[in-house]
């Protein structure tokens, strides 16, 4: 059964009785065009006023829909002949973070996502997406793989942030994230960096360094998340919407706020109402931002990317 949230309830009710007028019309051969055709005007409507207007914590809840395309979604889709690579090469694979190499129109990269599961065996394998220490040390290991081989980087971000167990922490989680920040501003090949669902603090900031950074429309971008956020300041996750638009954590405010570079936008409902326009239209960003950094040497794209990052914030000395 497909996840309903609250704010899509409108919609839904109209599209059953759109439903059960067209089922009245063949029972019963009366003809109801008119009136169909009137209540299919107002349903659009209604999903354009709905998806062009929602609240700051519609769209969280938008970038979590379970029926979203995950990582792996976008890059058995986009390539043909994808290898993941497992391991960090010191204490075990993480299955919170994936990846491998794959050809998109015949050019060769590294593709790397945190990866969240479908079912309830999937996530406990997926640890619900949040990747450990090893997660991101495997990141690093495969990209410095393609920087070795010279591919092109594609980091696919989606994560309510990095493992905060005991076990994480005793291993380094902060230096491992730290490490990932520091190297990948010194990577020589061209990295892209895709928020596809939830980028919550350093977790997802670990493999969001690159040359571009961008976000779909119906995602968000934070140093946390607004139950945390609530939970902190108000002691309760009753705040969580109040807590979301303080945040400003939408696609369109870090665009507001030159924090991504660009915004690639959704089917209307959101990226799970039509998995092949959203990852088509992923996959020619790639494709396009990677011609366009190859002309480039690795020189300048490393001068350009510690210059982007480097304007980012307010500062008085």
């Amino acid at each position: 059964m497909a996840t309903i949230l609250e704010f899509e309830k409108p919609i839904v009710e109209l599209e059953e009785k759109l439903s059960d007028m067209k089922a009245l019309a063949e029972n019963n051969e009366v003809d109801v065009t008119t009136e169909i055709k009137a209540l299919e005007e107002k349903i659009e409507k209604l999903k354009v006023d709905t998806f062009k207007h929602l609240t700051r914590w519609q769209i969280v809840q938008l970038s979590r829909h379970p029926d979203r395309p995950y990582a792996l979604d976008y890059i058995y889709e986009m390539t043909t002949d994808f290898i993941e690579l497992h391991g960090d090469r010191n204490v075990k694979d993480d299955k919170a973070m994936v990846g491998g190499f794959g050809s998109i129109d015949g050019m060769s990269f590294m593709l790397i996502g945190q990866q969240k599961g479908r079912n309830t065996k999937q996530r406990q394998m997926r640890n619900f997406g949040m990747p450990n220490p090893s997660g991101y040390r495997k990141a690093l290991r495969l990209m410095k793989l393609a920087e070795k081989f010279d591919k092109p980087i594609v980091c696919f971000i989606d994560t309510i942030g990095a493992y905060p167990g005991i076990e994480a922490e005793e291993r380094g989680q902060a230096e491992a994230i730290a490490r990932n920040l520091k190297e990948m501003f010194m990577l020589k090949v061209p990295v892209i960096c895709i928020i596809i669902g939830e980028g919550a603090s350093g977790g997802a900031l670990g493999i969001a360094i690159g040359d571009k950074v961008v976000m779909l429309e119906n995602t968000w971008y934070s140093v946390i998340s607004p139950e945390s956020c609530s939970s902190i300041l108000w002691r309760s996750w009753d705040q969580k919407e109040q807590a979301a638009e303080a945040l400003k954590l939408t696609a369109n405010d870090m665009k507001k706020l030159n924090l991504i570079d660009d915004i690639v936008e959704e089917p209307l409902g959101g990226a799970h109402k039509d998995f092949n326009l959203i990852i088509g239209r992923v996959k020619d960003l790639i494709v396009k931002e990677t011609k366009k950094l190859m002309k480039l040497t690795p020189e300048k794209r490393i001068e350009k990317r510690i210059e982007k990052f480097s304007k980012m914030g307010s500062f008085n000395e």
